[in-house]
């Protein structure tokens, strides 16, 4: 079987963007909103960096309209710039996520599916 670890190799999003189209792992920095009616207006919420799972591209319309260049963008649509970028959240570093379990792509679709799984599943318990 494939070895099933994998070594992830973080990227500096100041120095280069993926491929459009390109599903990645993204870490993330930015503050939550200020909890609760309690604080001083000018409170900041705590901050955070963490990873998503997201994808790249170079050109995204969101709902309202606008266009949007070179931008990350999440399974909610929440579209996230590059560090740099006047943004309230953006994205430090990026990783390409792994492909599937003894596989070299990212996606098997329709009636390939269950061979797919079922290699992957018996490779596994090979000796």
């Amino acid at each position: 079987m494939t070895n099933p670890n994998t070594v992830v190799t973080w990227v500096d999003a100041h120095e280069t963007l993926p491929r459009s189209g390109t599903p990645v792992a993204a870490a993330i920095t930015g503050r939550y909103p200020v909890d609760g009616a309690n604080e001083p207006a000018d409170a900041l919420g705590e901050e955070f960096w963490l990873v998503r799972p997201m994808y790249f591209t170079t050109l995204h319309w969101s709902e309202d309209g606008a266009e949007h260049r070179d931008c990350f963008v999440d399974s909610d649509g929440v579209i996230r710039l590059p560090s740099g970028r006047a943004s309230a959240e953006t994205v430090t570093h990026w990783a390409e996520l792994p492909t599937l379990p003894g596989r070299t792509t990212h996606a098997v679709f329709g009636e390939d599916v269950p061979s797919a799984l079922q290699n992957a599943r018996g490779a596994r318990r090979s000796p």
